[in-house]
């Protein structure tokens, strides 16, 4: 069995991942009609692979931060595809609030159990 620090370790890390992962999207579809922009994203599951093998959360992100390829290329060369970026977007976000309430369902049960109830 996981210990305390170990499961709170692994959520955190799945936030800050999926809180980056927000980040770039943002940052994507902010930028959906500058020319020349590339689109980046965070491949999610093999960060989180990595950091949970024992990697560091900084690297993962790192590592597994790439450009998008878009499947309709833009004259401008520009690689936002803004329905693209907007579905991952919601996706993410949505995985983001269930990894923080999954989160807080754990420090809420831990709290319970400190206090005996």
């Amino acid at each position: 069995m996981p210990s305390l620090d170990q499961v709170l370790a692994l959520n955190g890390d799945a936030l800050k991942l999926r809180s980056q992962r927000l980040n770039m999207l943002a940052s994507n579809i902010a930028n959906a009609s500058t020319p020349g922009y590339k689109a980046k994203d965070l491949d999610f599951d093999r960060a989180m692979q990595q950091a949970k093998s024992g990697g560091s959360i900084d690297q993962a992100m790192s590592d597994h931060t790439g450009y998008r390829v878009p499947l309709q290329p833009s004259l401008d060369g520009n690689t936002v595809e803004l329905s693209v970026e907007q579905t991952l977007f919601a996706e993410n976000a949505i995985q983001y609030r269930t990894t923080l309430s999954f989160l807080q369902g754990q420090v809420s049960s831990i709290r319970r159990a400190l206090k005996g109830e």
